[in-house]
């Protein structure tokens, strides 16, 4: 597919604001729906000079040219203000000859759509010889390469002003001098009106003129915080002490029963000779046991 995109003047500036070396370029069937495109019915688009219909494969770059306006104004102190039209275009180029694909003069934030179920195709008009538009798809093989690419026409339509539509010769011819006087004009403290003179802003106070600095926090009287501050340890001690403490031993008429505790090595011992012996031990009650009988009385 031959392009239409002319050569630049020789005082224009190129810089490549993107490049990704390869891309897999698709036939799209005309769109149905106005919600936008989807990979689904795509196809690779082929090669019909190559003799086994191989895929096409292009390399990508976001080409931006500034040229020199030639109708530059004087302003008042003589001196000729800069004035450059900005163009970007999308190029799709051969990766083995360098020849042009196709070109999409990117003037327009439709000229690039995202798809609808994936993030590394884009569909793109491109125009051609005569005018001609058509639309192609364009599909990254890394996700990186199209957030990449989709971060660089971000920048470009804040350069050049886009919004929801085309841009005009006027916002076209000044999106870098217009910026760049601005910031020159900000920073000593001028601006334009209406009629395109140059006015200076004067920030110096006037005679009985004052600047009036509030602090927060100054200003407090200290006996409300005295206040404050009291009635905030007065509930944190409270809250401190708002646990009842457990009950003392013997203070309901109740007593806690003892468990007894467990034999030495001299009881182990001998306990063992007696069971060597043939020895058996007396029985005793339950409360020489250790055990408490309570209100059940003793186990039988």
């Amino acid at each position: 597919m031959a392009s239409s995109l002319s050569p630049p003047p020789p005082d224009s500036i190129q810089r490549n604001l993107f490049l990704c070396p390869l891309v897999h370029i698709y036939a799209i069937p005309p769109l149905r729906s106005l919600k936008g495109y989807t990979t689904t019915s795509w196809t690779p688009l082929t090669d019909p000079t190559s003799p086994s219909s191989a895929p096409v494969r292009t390399r990508l770059r976001v080409l931006e040219t500034a040229v020199s306006d030639p109708g530059a104004k004087k302003d008042e102190g003589g001196e000729e203000e800069e004035k450059q039209r900005i163009s970007t275009s999308v190029l799709l180029e051969d990766p083995a000859t360098n020849e042009l694909f196709a070109a999409a003069p990117y003037t327009d934030p439709a000229v690039v759509e995202p798809v609808l179920d994936s993030a590394r195709f884009f569909a793109l008009r491109v125009v051609g010889e005569g005018g001609r538009k058509a639309v192609l798809g364009i599909g990254f093989e890394e996700r990186s390469e199209a957030i990449d690419f989709g971060i660089a026409l971000q920048e470009v339509r804040k350069v050049q002003g886009m919004v929801e539509g085309r841009l005009d010769d006027k916002q076209v011819k000044g999106a870098a001098g217009a910026s760049r006087t601005r910031a020159e004009d900000g920073a000593r403290g001028e601006w334009k009106g209406e009629e395109g003179q140059r006015k200076t802003r004067d920030f110096s106070l006037k005679e009985g003129e004052m600047i009036k600095v509030d602090v927060g926090g100054l200003g407090r009287r200290k006996g409300g915080g005295e206040k404050d501050e009291a009635k905030g340890t007065g509930s944190e001690d409270r809250a401190l002490f708002a646990i009842k403490p457990p009950p003392q031993a013997g203070a309901s008429g109740t007593t806690i029963p003892l468990i007894p505790p467990p034999p030495n090595a001299q009881e182990v011992r001998a306990e063992k000779r007696r069971s060597r012996q043939g020895i058996v031990p007396e029985k005793g009650s339950a409360a020489e046991l250790g055990f408490d009988d309570g209100e059940f009385g003793e186990f039988q």
